[in-house]
């Protein structure tokens, strides 16, 4: 009898390790599938501010991001677009995932082209904007597209210069040369993000001013 207990527990200890190991195994799956969502600072503050902007909740932002295996800076595409067009993100998504590109669904809700532009006071801007900003002062200037088409990184582009310039209540012109130097929208995030949190620090110290070195004369 005490034989079958000492097997018996053998038994349910090996199936015991055998079961927490496979459910490591799943959530460790899990936790590669949602990469850079999860481990990444940047681009959870990159999500915050979304989701601050669009008003959606950060979970959703989450969600879709995985479910539709998106690139994070098409994320603001899609909620800019439903927002536009008044309809549910899904709607945007279901359109992209049937092989239409940002432009066909613009023109497949009837939005005007003018809805990605914001103001710029550089004359004479380089890639990646100047080809999308040449087409718009033609069409303001010819009140009409005639056969030009935005590119599906002129509106990734586009959409993030406007969220995150008019978020951070930053001049597009500034996040123009980070994006002509190389710098990802997650990463220009970042910078507006830790310059907003120095800028709270100080306005709550204002009196918090450099000292006088010891031994410095007066």
């Amino acid at each position: 009898m005490k034989k079958m207990s000492f097997f018996t527990f053998v038994m349910i200890l090996t199936i015991f390790i055998f079961s927490t190991l496979f459910f490591s195994s799943q959530l460790l799956a899990q936790n590669v599938n949602l990469g850079l969502s999860i481990t990444d600072g940047k681009v959870r503050g990159f999500y915050f501010s979304i989701s601050n902007y669009f008003n959606v909740p950060e979970s959703q932002i989450v969600q879709i991001r995985e479910r539709y295996r998106l690139a994070d800076d098409e994320l603001p595409v899609v909620f800019f677009l439903a927002t536009r067009a008044h309809v549910e993100p899904a709607a945007i998504i279901d359109l992209r995932l049937k092989g239409l590109t940002w432009w066909d669904i613009t023109l497949h809700f009837g939005l005007n082209p003018e809805i990605f532009f914001v103001p710029v006071t550089t004359v004479k801007i380089g890639p990646p904007y100047g080809q999308a900003f040449g087409y718009y002062r033609q069409y303001r200037q010819r009140k009409t597209w005639g056969k030009v088409v935005l590119a599906d990184a002129d509106i990734i582009n586009l959409v993030n210069l406007k969220f995150i310039s008019e978020y951070h209540k930053i001049p597009a012109d500034r996040i123009i040369e980070m994006r002509a130097r190389g710098q990802h929208f997650v990463e220009i995030n970042e910078t507006f993000v830790k310059e907003k949190g120095k800028g709270k620090e100080q306005a709550e110290n204002p009196k918090a001013k450099p000292g006088k070195g010891k031994g410095r004369k007066k």
